[in-house]
């Protein structure tokens, strides 16, 4: 195999990985999982993103690569009141609607008519919340955050796919320099998976469940199928929904939540450069599966490494990886004229982080902006009339 099929399989697993996965350790937080179980979450999500992406590439001879779902992982993180069991059997729910939608036609045009902007705002809601804390952060531990994040913004300039894996490289050095962090004792033990039984309560099966389905559809899946089409590929949308939502369901027993299609990591494994040939070009996949397996077999070391930072200091790592994504949800939230007040409302009471009836505030947000687009489309007709 060439060589550049290593190295874009490996920066963009790098960059998957080390971006995101303070998130997910924040989610893990969240719901209230032992360390056994984060990193039973952790292996598992490796595994299936390593299954997926080989078995996909090799039957399409596409090069698709997978990812965890970053928003999927802000939505868990934000949610009180779960624990995890429940929110297994909420993972069980979203990986089980997507294979849904693969399979039922008249389920995905359900999901493709909720408004883009109101899907938008939605997702900006659930992110705002971790965004805004960079600034008490860096308030808390100047003399670390203020260099990560002068890190952040010059390597951004570069290559903005790579700000957040090398800011989130410069603040461990400078924590562990520092004394900020005291150096872990690390062992190298494989990881196993750990079999966590789901609960099926209704008001965390409607406030994770179906929020966690939908975000994950409209901010992963569609965009990464778009990618695939913009780099000349036509992409096994239905195998692929079957695939990743199988393998969510699958995962979500030991504790991961959904795999989705990848948008921005896959970019970095389309070009010319990953290959001349592009029918050739699904290999990468292949390599990236393999990669994922050998960060999934590290996990416990990465794992303990992570846990040794201060706590503002992981804080700061999240809100500097989801900026990005807040920008890309806000400009679509936005970029609809007709939408704009419903986008608004909806990532209004989303960002509140109100739960009524045991039922999160993303599901209230999505309720909330489509009550109002709807009275605002019936006044236009009456208008009209």
């Amino acid at each position: 195999m060439r060589a550049s099929l290593f190295s874009a399989a490996l920066v963009a697993a790098l960059v998957g990985y080390g971006s995101t996965i303070a998130l997910l350790l924040a989610a893990a937080a969240a719901v209230g999982a032992t360390p056994a179980q984060t990193a039973s979450w952790i292996f598992a999500i490796c595994l299936a993103k390593a299954i997926g992406s080989a078995g996909l590439s090799l039957w399409a001879r596409v090069p698709v690569v997978l990812a965890w779902s970053t928003p999927g992982a802000a939505l868990i993180a934000a949610t009180s009141g779960i624990s995890m069991p429940e929110a297994v059997g909420a993972f069980l729910l979203a990986g089980g609607l997507t294979v849904l939608t693969a399979a039922l036609r008249p389920l995905g045009r359900a999901v493709a008519l909720i408004p883009d902007g109101i899907a938008a705002g939605m997702l900006a809601g659930v992110l705002l919340p971790f965004c805004l804390k960079l600034v008490p952060a860096a308030q808390a531990l100047p003399w670390l955050v203020a260099p990560m994040v002068g890190m952040f913004a010059l390597v951004r300039l570069w290559n903005p796919a790579l700000a957040v894996l090398a800011a989130l490289s410069c603040s461990v050095a400078l924590a562990f320099v520092t004394g900020a962090a005291a150096a872990p004792g690390l062992s190298l033990t494989l990881p196993h998976l750990t079999f966590i039984a789901p609960e099926f309560r209704a008001s965390a099966l409607i406030g994770l469940g179906l929020p966690l389905y939908l975000v994950t559809m409209a901010s992963q899946n569609l965009p990464g199928f778009a990618t695939l089409r913009a780099a000349g590929y036509t992409p096994p949308v239905r195998p692929a929904l079957a695939v990743t939502g199988g393998l969510s369901a699958v995962s979500a027993l030991f504790g991961a939540h959904p795999v989705s299609m990848a948008a921005i990591t896959a970019a970095i494994c389309l070009g010319d450069d990953v290959h001349p040939d592009r029918d050739q070009r699904w290999k990468v996949g292949l390599v990236y599966a393999a990669i994922w397996v050998a960060l999934g077999v590290f996990g416990p070391v990465l794992l303990s490494l992570l846990a040794a930072l201060p706590a503002a200091l992981i804080t700061a790592i999240v809100a500097l990886a989801l900026l990005g994504p807040f920008t890309g949800a806000a400009t679509g939230a936005f970029t609809p004229p007709l939408q704009r007040f419903a986008a608004a409302v909806t990532l209004t009471v989303t960002a509140s982080g109100v739960a009524l009836f045991g039922i999160g505030a993303a599901f209230w947000g999505l309720l909330a902006g489509l009550a109002v687009f709807g009275l605002e489309r019936a006044a236009a007709r009456l208008r009209a009339a």
